[in-house]
C-alpha cells in the first residue's frame, strides 16, 4: 500500500482535495504544481513554470494546465476541473478520481463507466519538460483521448487577462505543435509519443479563479488562452506520453525518457524518505554551480536560508558531496562581499549581519559530519577569514564592542531571520545586541579557535579562545534576566519577549550558558513556545501576539514573526532538549517529531510549509515546501537517531524509547 495515498471520498470531496498540493522540479529552478485533483488554487500553479532570464529572474508559467477527454461512442467525459466566479466548478472532473497515490510518481486513476484510465507525472531533471504518462488500464470499446492544453505565458507574480497582442499561429512539429504567445518567451513545444491529430480551435477561457490568492488579498482572476487540442485513439494496455518542454524532442524517445526518469525517483514510502525527496528538490544546479533554493513557489537563492536549511538537506540524508558542491558558491559569495568585490554568485543577502555566523555553524556542522581536520583542511581559512574580518570591524552592521559582543543596527533594514517589512521599516526592529546572533557569535570564536589549533596557528587559537572568554561573560551579564535571556539588549532598553532565539544560546555546540540557566530557558520555551509544529515565534503572554497567518499582505506581514510556527527551529529545539534531559529527553522528541508526518497528507503532499498558526489546529501557510522546515526537521530526526545509537539495549529498554526506525 502506498505510504501517500487518497481515496475517492477525499478527491471527491472539494473542501479537502483543494487544500492538497504536489510539486515536482527540475533541480534547476523550473516546476510543476498543482493541486491532487488538477485544479489550479495558486497563480503560482501550472504544469510547466519555468525561469525566464531574458525577462527577469522570476520564474513564468507557461503551461497552466491539461484537460483531459475520454471519448467512447460519441459520448465525452471531460476529467478537468476549473474554478469559476460564484464557487462554480467546471467540468467537474475530479468525480471520476477513484485514487490518488505518490510512490517514485504522483498518479492519478479515473474510471469512467468501464474505462480506467492512468495519469502518470514526471519532471525531467535539469530540463524544462513536464512529461504525463496516460495508460488505459480497461475499455471494453474503442477510446479517444483528447488533449486541451491551457496556455498563461506569464510572470509567477501575475495574472493574465484576454487582449489583443496574443500571437496565436503555432508550428507542426512532429507528433506536436510549437507556439509562443509573447516575445521574449521561449516556445511551448506540445508532443506526444503517438501520432494523433491536433485540432485548432483557439478560444479565451475566462475568469478562472485561484481562491488561495483570494484569501491573501491579491488579485486571483484570470484568462487563459486554449489553441485547440490533440485527439488520440488509445486501446487497452496503450501508454501514451504528452510532452511539454522549451525545446522539441524525438517522440520515440518519451516512452524511454519517462521511464528512465520515474526510475530515478526515490519511492516514498515512509517519512524518511518524503523528506529527503523534498530536501532534494530544493537542489538548483545553474551555470556557475549549485545552489540551495529557500523554498517554493515564490523563493530564491536566498543566504541565510540556505546556510539553515544546507547541513538537514544535505548532511542529515548522507550527502556529503552535495553540501561541499553548495560550499563552493558559499566560499566565493563570501569571500566576494569580504573582499568588496562585484557579486559573482547569484546567492542573495549574504551581507545580512547573521549570516557569515550562520556560514560558520555549517562548517561546524560539516566537522561534526566529517572530522574536525577535513573540514579545517577544506574550509579553514575561510572561517578564520571571516572571524579576522568581523573582529576588524569590516562588516557594515556587525560592530565589535569592548565587551566583545556583537552590535547590529536592526531599525532601519532587517538584521535576522524576523524580517518582515513595513512602508520599508522592518516590523520586528531587533536592533542593538541580538541574542541568537550573539550566541552564533561565541560559538563561532570557539569553533574557529578550534579550526586555527587544527591548522597549527596557535596564537589565532589562544587569541580567539580568549575573545570568547571575556564574550561569554558579556553575553550572561547582557542577556540574562534571571529567568531566561532577553531577545534583544540596546543600551538600556531590554526586550523581554519570550521568543525562540534564545534556544540557539542552548542548542549551539558551544554554548555560553551555566546548565541551570540552560534548563531554565528550556523550560519557559517549552512551556510557552512549544507546539506540534515547533516554537511559535512569540509567547502567548504577549500583548503583541498574533497567532495566525492570514489576511491581506499588510496583515500577515504583522502576523509572520509575532505568533506563528516556525518548524525549521525544531532541531535547534532537539538538540538544547537532548542537552539538558539526555535519554529522558528522547520519548518527547520522538513524539514532536512523529507531529510532523501528519503534515506529509495535509498540505504539499510529501513536503513541510513555511510555517504554521500558532493556535490549534496549527494550519500551515507560506511556501508550499520551505527548505529550513524540511532541513532542519530532518537534522531533528538524524539527532535522535545519532543519539540513539549510542545507547545500550537496557537504556533503551529503561526509558521505553524503543527503536528509532526510518518514518516511525
Amino acid at each position: 500500500m502506498s505510504y501517500l495515498k487518497f481515496d475517492k471520498m477525499l478527491l471527491t470531496n472539494l473542501e479537502k482535495s483543494l487544500d492538497k498540493e504536489m510539486l515536482r522540479t527540475n533541480k534547476a529552478g523550473a516546476y510543476a504544481s498543482t493541486t491532487i485533483i488538477d485544479c489550479n488554487t495558486r497563480k503560482y500553479h501550472g504544469l510547466l513554470v519555468v525561469p525566464v532570464p531574458e525577462i527577469d529572474r522570476d520564474n513564468h508559467v507557461l503551461l497552466s494546465s491539461c484537460d483531459e477527454t475520454v471519448i467512447q461512442h460519441g459520448a465525452e467525459f471531460n476529467l478537468g476541473i476549473h474554478k469559476y466566479q460564484g464557487d462554480h466548478y467546471s467540468p467537474r472532473g475530479h468525480k471520476y478520481i477513484r485514487e490518488f497515490h505518490i510512490d517514485s510518481v504522483a498518479t492519478t486513476i479515473y474510471r469512467v463507466g468501464g474505462v480506467i484510465l492512468q495519469k502518470e507525472r514526471v519532471f525531467v531533471s535539469g530540463e524544462n519538460r513536464i512529461l504525463i504518462s496516460y495508460t488505459l488500464l480497461e475499455a471494453h470499446s474503442p477510446t479517444t483521448l483528447r488533449l486541451r492544453p491551457f496556455l498563461a505565458f506569464r510572470n509567477v507574480n501575475e495574472l493574465t487577462q484576454e487582449n489583443n497582442t496574443i500571437n496565436k499561429t503555432y508550428q507542426e512539429v512532429e507528433n506536436g505543435i510549437s507556439c509562443c504567445l509573447y516575445e521574449p518567451y521561449p516556445h511551448l513545444v506540445m508532443q506526444t509519443n503517438k501520432q494523433g491529430v491536433f485540432v485548432p480551435q483557439p478560444d479565451w477561457y475566462r475568469g478562472i479563479e485561484y481562491y488561495k490568492e483570494q484569501e491573501r488579498g491579491y488579485d486571483f482572476r484570470e484568462d487563459l488562452y486554449v489553441p485547440g487540442y490533440f485527439e488520440l485513439s488509445i486501446k487497452k494496455g496503450e501508454t501514451i506520453i504528452f510532452s511539454a518542454g522549451t525545446a522539441p524532442i524525438g517522440v520515440r524517445k518519451l516512452k524511454a525518457l519517462f521511464e528512465e526518469e520515474k526510475e530515478k525517483r526515490t519511492g516514498r514510502a515512509d517519512f524518511f524518505s518524503c523528506l529527503k525527496n523534498a530536501a532534494q528538490q530544493f537542489y538548483n544546479k545553474k551555470e556557475d554551480g549549485y545552489y540551495l533554493l529557500a523554498g517554493y513557489p515564490w523563493f530564491k537563492y536566498r543566504a541565510r536560508d540556505e546556510f539553515i536549511a544546507l547541513p538537514g538537506t544535505t548532511l542529515a540524508i548522507g550527502d556529503v558531496a552535495m553540501f561541499e558542491n553548495m560550499m563552493k558558491i558559499g566560499v566565493v559569495a563570501m569571500r566576494d562581499y569580504i573582499d568588496g568585490k562585484p557579486k559573482s554568485t547569484q546567492l542573495k543577502e549574504v551581507s545580512s549581519p547573521d549570516v557569515l555566523l550562520w556560514f560558520i555553524w555549517n562548517i561546524q556542522q560539516y566537522a561534526q559530519t566529517t572530522s574536525l581536520q577535513q573540514a579545517a583542511d577544506k574550509y579553514g581559512d575561510t572561517v578564520l577569514y571571516i572571524i579576522a574580518f568581523i573582529r576588524k570591524q569590516k562588516h557594515t552592521n556587525l560592530f565589535v564592542h569592548d565587551n566583545g559582543l556583537l552590535y547590529t543596527d536592526g531599525r532601519y533594514k532587517p538584521a535576522t531571520w524576523m524580517n518582515a517589512m513595513e512602508n520599508d521599516y522592518p516590523i520586528t526592529p531587533r536592533t542593538g545586541y541580538v541574542v541568537e546572533i550573539n550566541a552564533l557569535w561565541y560559538n563561532a570564536l570557539k569553533f574557529a579557535s578550534d579550526i586555527a589549533g587544527q591548522l597549527t596557528q596557535e596564537n589565532t587559537a589562544d587569541l580567539l579562545n580568549y575573545q570568547a572568554e571575556i564574550m561569554h561573560q558579556s553575553f550572561v551579564q547582557t542577556f540574562w534576566n534571571g529567568v531566561y535571556l532577553d531577545d534583544y539588549v540596546d543600551g538600556n532598553y531590554h526586550n523581554r519577549e519570550v521568543r525562540p532565539n534564545m534556544i540557539f544560546a542552548v542548542s549551539l555546540p558551544y554554548s555560553p550558558l551555566e546548565k541551570s540557566q540552560q534548563k531554565s530557558i528550556l523550560d519557559i520555551v517549552t512551556r510557552e513556545l512549544l507546539t506540534v509544529k515547533g516554537l511559535r515565534s512569540l509567547s502567548p503572554k504577549s500583548g503583541m501576539y498574533r497567532p495566525n497567518y492570514v489576511g491581506g499582505q499588510l496583515e500577515r506581514d504583522r502576523n509572520y514573526h509575532n505568533g506563528p510556527v516556525w518548524p525549521w527551529t525544531t532541531a535547534a529545539f532537539a538538540e538544547a532538549y537532548l542537552r539538558v534531559h539526555k535519554m529522558s529527553g528522547v520519548s518527547m522528541l520522538m513524539r514532536l517529531l512523529a507531529g510532523f508526518e501528519s503534515d506529509l497528507t495535509e498540505l504539499t503532499v510529501g513536503c513541510l510549509s513555511e510555517l504554521y498558526d500558532g493556535n490549534p489546529p496549527f494550519r500551515g501557510h507560506g511556501a508550499m515546501s520551505y527548505a529550513p522546515t524540511v532541513g532542519e526537521v530532518l537534522r531533528a530526526k538524524k539527532l535522535m537517531e545519532d543519539f540513539i545509537a549510542t545507547l545500550s539495549d537496557k537504556q533503551v529498554d529503561e526509558y521505553g524509547i524503543g527503536v528509532l526506525v526510518d518514518g516511525k
